[in-house]
């Protein structure tokens, strides 16, 4: 082979290797967990207090759920032996199950269905500079839940299944930030 064909050759099999990194996915995004992703911004009478409303919720005790004498019962009868060890069962009482991501260091499985659970995996829209322009929050992997997002889970396939009523349900947990509070009138 002449040693010009050799560089054409090497330079064609470059641009290739370039052409397919520039078109490779990005990786995706990391659950981060509602303790060090989400608490420090989302706590506080001015947020609504929408990480404690969060970790009171049945969410947030999902996986907890699962060690109940009720679910170990539930699981037998399935054959599952232990229903937080069980990927069936963990699919929609944890968090990391529920999206099929990985998960930073400071993810715990104890959460249950944390924050991420909901609104997506939070690595990349968890900083404040992208959080405060929605759009570009959604662009990082933010989601706004709908009711196709509870029907993952709140559906007929569900061991303990009771009728789901969207409406209502989205009332228990909502959590939304208060309105920006009015500044007092000055007298002149």
């Amino acid at each position: 082979m002449s040693r010009k064909w050799m560089i054409v050759s090497l330079m064609a099999v470059l641009a290739l290797s370039f052409s397919a990194a520039a078109f490779a996915q990005a990786p995706a995004h990391l659950i981060v967990g509602a303790e060090k992703g989400c608490k420090m911004c989302h706590q506080g009478v001015a947020k609504g207090d929408q990480f404690k409303i969060w970790s009171e919720s049945s969410h947030a005790k999902a996986f907890a759920a699962l060690a109940t004498p009720e679910a170990i019962e539930v699981g037998k009868k399935l054959g599952i032996a232990e229903p937080q060890k069980d990927p069936k069962c963990l699919e929609c009482h944890t968090t990391k199950a529920f999206l099929k991501a990985e998960a930073g260091a400071a993810y715990v499985e104890a959460e249950g269905v944390g924050c991420e659970g909901c609104h997506g995996a939070g690595s990349d829209y968890k900083a404040m500079a992208v959080m405060k322009d929605k759009a570009k929050a959604v662009a990082a992997g933010l989601v706004m839940p709908d009711e196709k997002t509870c029907l993952k889970c709140h559906n007929e396939k569900s061991p303990t299944y009771k009728p789901f009523k969207f409406a209502e349900a989205v009332k228990v947990i909502a959590h939304p930030k208060p309105a920006a509070p009015v500044a007092p009138a000055t007298g002149g």
